[in-house]
């Protein structure tokens, strides 16, 4: 059974990081209720719920996806390119810990998990107000030996690279168009998002099942149309932060 960690929303959320999005007004509480239905989407998809330890004075620290890269021989820590985030690294490394072998991405590297999509054996790293590509270079070094390589991918318009693509299955990638070129992921089919959704590219595969969030129903109805079993949540308060379904958890298969 895969486990997802998971951690609380904190209270200081709407103090959150944000890089494209304006500022609005998110309630805690709704947002606390929404991340509940997600980590109920986990469930039902068949994951064991494990949950991290609050972190109230940190805002983004519900985004666990962005302190670590969890593969699975290891897990590498990042080093999140928003000076603010480096402190959720620690408590996210020793819920990790007990699971993976740990590395880390040192200064004057930068990483977040968000820019970090695996494919196979090939991880590909947005490069991203986030990520460097001196941190590339550290991670490319780390998971050679593990036998994965590494290819950088320019992103424009959005925050990560896992806002712009996703994976569907083995076969087949969403993505926007406008925020990532479909050429990059040579021997996938690009599945285009609907083009009034342009956040609808973040979806989080497990097995079979695709979570993603409710307010792209064009976008789920053109991949239920491709047959895929796709489970919506209503993550909205957590979009104010510009998070997707993907930030909110950690997946050790």
């Amino acid at each position: 059974m895969p486990v997802a960690l998971t951690r609380p929303v904190p209270r200081s959320l709407g103090a959150c990081e944000l890089t494209h999005l304006e500022r609005t007004t998110i309630d805690v509480e709704r947002a606390t209720v929404q991340h509940a239905a997600y980590e109920a989407a986990l469930r039902a998809a068949g994951c064991r719920v494990e949950h991290i330890e609050a972190a109230d004075h940190l805002p983004d620290s519900v985004f666990v996806e962005d302190a670590a890269i969890v593969l699975d021989e290891l897990a590498v820590m990042t080093r999140p390119g928003a000076r603010s985030r480096q402190a959720e690294i620690e408590s996210v490394e020793r819920a990790l810990s007990p699971y993976r072998r740990i590395e880390r991405i040192i200064a004057p590297g930068s990483v977040d998990g968000g820019d970090v999509l695996r494919l196979g054996r090939m991880l590909y790293v947005g490069m991203s107000t986030r990520s460097n590509t001196e941190g590339a270079r550290q991670l490319a070094a780390i998971l050679a030996p593990s036998g994965y390589t590494l290819r950088c991918a320019r992103v424009r318009g959005c925050l990560h690279l896992k806002s712009a693509v996703t994976e569907i299955d083995a076969q087949r990638v969403l993505l926007n168009p406008e925020w990532i070129d479909a050429r990059t992921f040579d021997g996938y089919e690009p599945v285009p998002v609907h083009p009034d959704e342009p956040f609808a590219a973040n979806v989080l595969r497990i097995g079979n099942a695709l979570i993603c969030a409710a307010a792209h129903g064009r976008t789920a109805d053109l991949l239920r149309a491709r047959n895929c079993d796709v489970r919506p949540v209503d993550v909205s308060e957590l979009a104010k932060a510009e998070a997707g379904v993907t930030c909110c958890s950690l997946i050790l298969a």
